[in-house]
């Protein structure tokens, strides 16, 4: 900083912005806002895996009861895995992959059980 820096005075008033783009500020904040932000994102997506791994344990339960087959336990099994590899991914920061591993995946245990499982 040189002396001719320092002589000016600190209080010089900032010009304030023309109102146009206060109203793009304004809306750029309020789209931001409905955003989730990345901590956000991995909450869901392990909310959703714990969701998704009580259905598939109750499921699992209910199978089990009507009819005991090591296929139903190892469709089952593998989506319980599932949702906890997506639950790990998730608070490694990998929100996107775990989402599309989750959907393909659950989509993968529900068609199995419908098609495989008599």
């Amino acid at each position: 900083m040189s002396t001719s820096d320092q002589d000016q005075s600190v209080d010089t008033p900032i010009p304030a912005p023309d109102a146009g783009a206060a109203a793009e500020t304004e809306t750029e904040v309020e789209v931001e806002d409905r955003r989730l932000t990345p901590r956000q994102a991995r909450r869901l997506r392990i909310a959703l895996s714990s969701v998704g791994m009580v259905a598939m344990a109750v499921v699992l339960g209910l199978r089990i009861a009507s009819r005991s087959s090591v296929l139903v336990v190892g469709v089952y099994g593998l989506a319980l895995i599932l949702c906890g590899i997506v639950i790990e991914l998730s608070r490694n920061g990998r929100t996107r992959l775990g989402s599309w591993l989750l959907a393909v995946g659950l989509v993968a245990a529900i068609g199995s059980d419908w098609l495989l499982i008599p």
